[in-house]
C-alpha cells in the first residue's frame, strides 16, 4: 500500500511550520529564498503535492480570478487578457473567463452573478454602468477595471484617450494638413468611452486650429479592420475627401490602408493615416500610431489585484495612468502639393 505524505511530514522533515510549508510551496510572501528551496526539495522527495481544494477549504478562498470581457477575439482584449492572465498564474491564482460579448450575455451575467462565492477579485475589461457597478461591488472583493472612469471600489487602470488622440490629429495638423477626417465607432452598448474622448479630442484640435469641421469626414469603422476599410471608402466618396485621416484604432487604421490600395492610392503621398494603439504589426506595415502599452495594463492591473489579495491592509490606488507615446513611422507625410487641401 502506498503511503501519502502530507503536509506535517514536510514540515518535521524541515524544521518549520506546516503553515511555513504551505506558503513556500504556494509562492506566497513570508518565507526566505533559502527557507523555500529546502521545502520543496523535501516535498519533491517525499511526492507531497500541495491540495488546491484542502488550501480553499481552510482560507476560505478559491484561487481563482473572475476576468469579464466584452470581446474576447479583438486584439486589444485578448492581449490585456493574456498578460493578466500570466500575472495571476505567477501567483498561484486561476481564471475563469467571462465573454460578455452581446447585451443578453451582459444582461444574464449580472443579473445571476455567476462569479459569485466562486471568485477572490474580478478585473472588468468593460466599463459597467452603475448598476452594474453596484452588483460588482456587492460581491465583497477587490474589483479592477482596464478602461472607464476612476470610480469607487474600482482601481481602474488606463491611459489618456484624450491626450493621445489630439497627439494623434495635432500631428496632422503640423504637417500641414488642413482636411483631417477621422474612423471612429459609437460607444455601443457597452458603453465605450474611448471612442466618445477620442472624437472630442479631434474636434479640440481642429477648432485650436481654426479648422472648420466637415461631418463628412467622419464614417464609423465599428473598431474593426473590415469597418476600417468601409469607412476609408465613404471618406473617400465625400466631395472633397480628406488629405489625412485619424484611425482611432490600428485595426480601422490597417482597414484604411487597404481601401486606399484597392483604389490606387498612395501613402502617405495622397493619403496619410495615423492610428491608435501600436498593434503588433502596426511596425511590420510601417504605421504611424499613437503606442499605448496594452500587455502592460493586463500586466499591472492583475499586479493590484494579487497585491490587495496578499496585502489586505495596503489601500490600493484609486486610478493609474500609463504612459502614451507618438510612434513615427510611414504612414504621416505633408500634404502633397498637387492635390487639393
Amino acid at each position: 500500500m502506498t503511503v501519502t505524505a502530507s503536509i506535517t511530514d514536510v514540515a518535521r522533515a524541515t524544521g518549520v511550520s506546516a503553515s511555513t510549508v504551505s506558503r513556500a510551496l504556494r509562492g506566497r510572501p513570508g518565507v526566505s529564498v533559502e527557507v523555500r528551496a529546502r521545502i520543496v526539495e523535501a516535498a519533491a522527495a517525499l511526492g507531497y503535492t500541495a491540495s488546491r481544494s484542502a488550501s480553499s477549504l481552510a482560507s476560505g478562498r478559491t484561487f481563482s480570478i473572475g476576468v469579464i470581457v466584452p470581446y474576447v477575439g479583438r486584439w486589444f482584449f485578448g492581449t490585456v487578457v493574456d498578460a493578466a492572465e500570466h500575472v495571476f498564474s505567477a501567483a498561484g491564482y486561476d481564471v475563469l473567463l467571462y465573454n460578455l460579448g452581446s447585451p443578453d450575455a451582459r444582461k444574464r451575467f449580472f443579473t445571476k452573478l455567476p462569479v459569485r462565492k466562486r471568485v477572490d477579485a474580478v478585473l472588468s475589461l468593460l466599463v459597467p454602468d452603475d448598476d452594474e457597478a453596484d452588483a460588482l461591488r456587492s460581491l465583497g472583493v477587490p474589483l479592477a477595471a482596464i478602461v472607464g472612469e476612476p470610480r469607487p471600489g474600482f482601481t481602474v487602470v488606463g491611459i489618456d484617450d484624450r491626450a493621445g488622440a489630439q497627439s494623434a490629429v495635432r500631428h496632422l495638423v503640423n504637417l500641414g494638413h488642413r482636411r483631417i477626417g477621422m474612423i471612429s465607432g459609437d460607444s455601443g452598448p457597452q458603453h465605450w468611452t474611448a471612442p466618445v474622448r477620442r472624437r472630442q479630442a479631434y474636434l479640440d484640435v481642429l477648432s485650436d486650429a481654426g479648422l472648420a469641421h466637415d461631418p463628412a469626414l467622419e464614417a464609423d469603422g465599428g473598431y474593426t479592420v473590415e469597418g476600417g476599410e468601409r469607412a476609408m471608402t465613404e471618406l473617400l466618396a465625400a466631395s472633397r475627401p480628406p488629405t489625412a485621416v485619424f484611425a482611432q484604432s490600428d485595426e480601422m487604421a490597417m482597414g484604411a490602408l487597404r481601401a486606399l490600395r484597392l483604389h490606387r492610392l498612395r501613402v502617405p503621398d495622397d493619403v496619410s493615416i495615423i492610428g491608435f494603439d501600436n498593434h503588433e504589426l502596426a511596425d511590420v506595415i510601417g504605421l504611424t500610431t499613437i503606442a499605448q502599452p496594452v500587455a502592460a495594463q493586463g500586466a499591472q492591473a492583475a499586479g493590484l489585484l494579487v497585491r490587495q489579495l496578499e496585502h489586505a491592509r495596503l489601500a490600493p490606488p484609486a486610478h493609474v495612468q500609463l504612459p502614451i507615446r507618438l510612434e513615427l513611422r510611414d504612414t504621416t507625410a505633408p500634404p502633397n502639393p498637387r492635390r487639393p487641401q
